[in-house]
């Protein structure tokens, strides 16, 4: 997945909710007080950026699928003006909202396509979304009247767990004026979650080891991002918990010496499932490897393992294919 390296950066999900060179508007910060919707102002720091909304952004383009989902999620699909960055599959509860959507670009829009959609709010799930190079910086934009926000899990510091999913949620919910739609999603999540950690109550961690892609190394799961925590919900122990970054490279001496007993493949792209297993089955350095010897794998959509509203019932789905007993 060689578009994330430079960030260095069965079930459902849990019941939702009804799922240009033209100038741009003013930033939502310069809105008149006295036109100030209910709720508003609101202000929210966004990764070190912070913001004043007098009233919901009404043109929003989402980059990058997780966010997107979350929007729908929360019944919002009738603000976007447009969408880009898909990982996998949209799941089929927003496949309608998602298809009345504009598509900007099948990757990143260029800068000029962007602002041609005239957005008042753009929001990014990678860091790469705002990449400053391609004329996407966040204070660029801001300097476009455009107001943007960043999925927390790839803000410079701080951590991604299930309370920033829920923080995600919420903030989003405050932005865009329907806080109780966010706060019922945010108690079905917590729902599930709980049911999941029930089934699992005293169960022993297995080991995993994440592989991504990779061939001269392994593109895995650090201990930064959501999918180390995804993992330990799921009754699990990423082998790279060590590793200080939401994605990063091992080798393939330390996958030998750390002998996970499961290797959680992460499933997008136009490499396989299969093909993906091939390369670890026929390396002749992996295979005594417990997880390769028993030949002991785990699938997960990319989608599932990035901090998105798809995270509670991704625990169960991978809960069920590390404890199939439970």
């Amino acid at each position: 997945m060689s578009w994330r390296r430079p960030l260095l950066p069965a079930l459902a999900l849990v019941p939702l909710l009804a799922a240009c060179s033209s100038p741009a508007a003013p930033p939502a910060s310069a809105a008149k007080p006295g036109g100030a919707a209910p709720g508003f102002p609101y202000t929210v720091d966004n990764c070190g950026v912070k913001t004043t909304y007098q009233a919901p952004p009404k043109r929003v383009v989402t980059m990058n699928q997780h966010v997107t989902e979350v929007m729908l999620a929360l019944g919002l699909e009738k603000s976007l003006v447009g969408t880009a960055y898909l990982d996998d599959a949209i799941l089929p509860a927003y496949k309608k909202a998602y298809d009345a959507v504009p598509v900007l670009a099948k990757e990143y829009p260029s800068k000029e396509a962007l602002l041609a959609a005239n957005p008042d709010f753009v929001y990014g799930g990678y860091a790469s979304a705002f990449d400053a190079k391609d004329g996407r910086g966040r204070d660029d934009l801001k300097r476009s009247g455009i107001a943007t926000r960043l999925n927390t899990e790839y803000c410079p510091s701080g951590s991604a767990s299930i309370d920033d999913l829920y923080r995600e949620v919420r903030e989003l919910g405050r932005t865009f004026g329907v806080p109780d739609r966010a706060e019922t999603w945010t108690r079905e999540a917590r729902a599930t979650v709980a049911g999941t950690e029930k089934r699992l109550k005293a169960v022993k961690p297995v080991s995993v080891f994440v592989y991504d892609s990779g061939d001269k190394t392994a593109f895995t799961a650090g201990g930064k991002g959501i999918g180390n925590e995804l993992i330990t919900r799921s009754g699990g122990r990423n082998v790279f918990a060590d590793l200080d970054k939401t994605f990063g490279d091992a080798t393939w001496e330390q996958v030998v010496d750390r002998k996970p007993e499961v290797v959680v493949i992460y499933d997008y792209g136009s490499t396989t499932v299969e093909q993906k297993k091939k390369r670890l089955l026929d390396d002749p350095a992996l295979k005594d490897v417990p997880a390769i010897k028993n030949r002991r794998f785990a699938v997960m959509p990319l989608s599932d393992t990035v901090l998105g509203v798809r995270v509670p019932a991704a625990v169960d789905k991978l809960a069920a294919q590390l404890h199939p007993a439970r």
